[in-house]
């Protein structure tokens, strides 16, 4: 007899080890970050400036760094009413001598953080708001390798990330955020740090 009712995505879904959802996916994988997470990074990271915020949305993340005096570019694949719109951050060459910081869609984040660390001079941060599950996969294995994270702060409170940057219709989750933090050219083990 069994003593669980359920199915695989509801198993998946409570552990936050997978994107399943009952509702309809958002087309473009917009999910707003709440503001609280650029806060909390400029407490722990006060150096950041001269930031890009890549995949900015409707500037949750970049209307923080812009009221501290940290934000120099805001831009977005897709226009969500902020920032410059049309902008392939993937497909970026010119390089940019500041910080990158951003959430980036999940199933293109290892190659925003290449891209990322590309594009800045050494002594730059890269700054990327992930899911904890950025930690594990073999190509992520090989990237940290050779590019470990300085540090890794992770949230030990709920950070909301709200589809189609509707906060008020989003519910709680499972699911568990970090703060990934690069130095391009930095060396060493890297570090784990609670926040939040």
């Amino acid at each position: 007899m069994k003593d669980w009712i359920g199915n695989a995505r509801s198993a998946f879904a409570t552990l936050g080890a997978s994107i399943h959802a009952e509702h309809e996916r958002e087309e473009n994988y917009y999910y707003a970050t709440g503001p609280k997470a650029a806060e909390f990074l400029l407490e722990v990271e006060p150096q950041l400036c001269d930031i890009w915020e890549p995949a900015c949305g409707a500037g949750h993340l970049a209307k923080v760094f812009d009221k501290y005096g940290k934000l120099a570019i805001a831009s977005d694949l897709i226009d969500r009413g902020y920032g410059k719109s049309g902008v392939d951050f993937l497909q970026c060459t010119r390089h940019h001598n500041g910080d990158i910081v951003t959430n980036p869609p999940f199933r293109y984040a290892l190659e925003f953080v290449q891209k990322a660390l590309e594009l800045i001079p050494n002594g730059r941060m890269v700054c990327m708001f992930l899911r904890i599950q950025f930690l594990e996969g073999k190509a992520r294995r090989k990237f940290f390798d050779e590019y470990p994270p300085q540090t890794v702060y992770v949230f030990t409170s709920c950070i909301k990330c709200a589809m189609n940057g509707d906060f008020e219709a989003t519910k709680g989750s499972a699911v568990l955020y970090a703060w990934f933090v690069w130095e391009k050219g930095w060396k060493g083990e890297s570090r784990v740090r609670w926040m939040g």
